[in-house]
C-alpha cells in the first residue's frame, strides 16, 4: 500500500545503496584553464528514496546527476550501480545501462511535435523489454485524457508531465530529473512534482530532482546541497512536504 503524502519514510540500510559514488571529480578544460565541476564527491542513493540535490547554477549538480545517469564519465573517481562499475564501462555498456534501468527528465521536455502524447511515450514502450503499456503511463501523470493532443495543444506542465510519462513507462529503477520545474510557474510547477513525487510512491522508484529553488527540498527524504562542486552538507526530511504546500 502507497504511504501517505506526509508518512515517515525511514531511512534504508546502508547495504541498500543503489548507488555508490567515490571520490568523484569532473574537469573540462576550457582553453588553458581547468574547470573543477565536481571535487571528490562521496555520495550514495538508495534504493526507492526521493532526493533533492540542491545548488546554485554552476555548484555541479548537473555534472553529478549525469554522471550518476551515464550520460558522462568522471575525470577521477568510481561510479557504482548495484554490482555494475560504470567508470569502467565502454560507451556499449553505458548506453544498455541507460536504456534498461533510467529514465530522464529534463528542463525542456523533448517531445516530437508531430507525434500525439501517447505516440511520444510509445517511442519508448516500443524498444524497451517490459513496458509498462503508454495508456497507463500517462493515466499515472494525471493526462489520460489528454493521450491524443499534439504537443502544440498542451501547457507547458502537460507536455512536462508528458515527458515523465515517457521516462518512466519502461519502467526505470531510477528516474534522475533536471531542473524538472525550471521552465514553469508556481503552479504548474506543483503539479509536475506532484506527478514526481506519486511515481516515487507507487513504483517505488529512485529518484534524484535537482533544482536551485530551496523550497522543492521539503518533498525529499534527503537533501543534499552542493556548492563549487562540493557536497555541502546532507540533511534528512523526517516528513516529506506535499508538493501542494510548498512555498515559492
Amino acid at each position: 500500500m502507497p504511504q501517505s503524502d506526509n508518512e515517515h519514510r525511514p531511512m534504508t540500510s546502508r547495504d541498500d545503496a543503489v548507488f555508490k559514488v567515490r571520490g568523484v571529480s569532473k574537469v573540462y578544460r576550457m582553453g588553458d584553464v581547468d574547470v573543477h565541476a565536481l571535487r571528490s564527491v562521496d555520495l550514495d542513493l538508495y534504493r526507492g528514496e526521493l532526493v533533492v540535490l540542491l545548488g546554485a547554477s554552476g555548484s555541479g549538480k548537473s555534472t553529478l546527476l549525469n554522471i550518476i545517469g551515464g550520460l558522462d564519465v568522471p575525470t577521477e573517481g568510481t561510479v557504482i550501480y548495484q554490482d555494475h562499475v560504470l567508470t569502467t564501462a565502454n560507451d556499449a555498456e553505458l548506453t544498455r545501462f541507460r536504456r534498461e534501468h533510467v529514465g530522464f527528465v529534463f528542463q525542456f521536455y523533448n517531445l516530437i511535435p508531430s507525434l500525439t502524447a501517447i505516440e511520444n511515450v510509445r517511442l519508448i514502450t516500443e524498444i524497451s523489454e517490459d513496458p509498462m503499456p503508454a495508456e497507463k503511463s500517462l493515466e499515472m501523470v494525471g493526462l489520460a485524457d489528454r493521450k491524443d493532443h499534439f504537443p502544440a495543444q498542451l501547457s507547458g506542465g502537460e507536455q512536462q508531465r508528458v515527458a515523465i510519462a515517457r521516462a518512466i513507462a519502461k519502467q526505470p529503477d531510477v528516474l534522475l530529473c533536471d531542473e524538472p520545474t525550471g521552465a514553469l510557474d508556481v503552479k504548474t510547477g506543483k503539479l509536475v512534482l506532484e506527478a514526481i513525487k506519486h511515481i516515487n510512491t507507487e513504483l517505488g522508484t529512485t529518484t534524484a530532482v535537482i533544482t536551485h529553488n530551496a523550497a522543492i527540498a521539503a518533498m525529499a527524504d534527503r537533501v543534499i546541497h552542493i556548492g563549487s562542486g562540493e557536497i555541502v552538507s546532507i540533511e534528512k526530511n523526517e516528513v516529506r512536504a506535499d508538493p501542494a504546500d510548498l512555498v515559492w
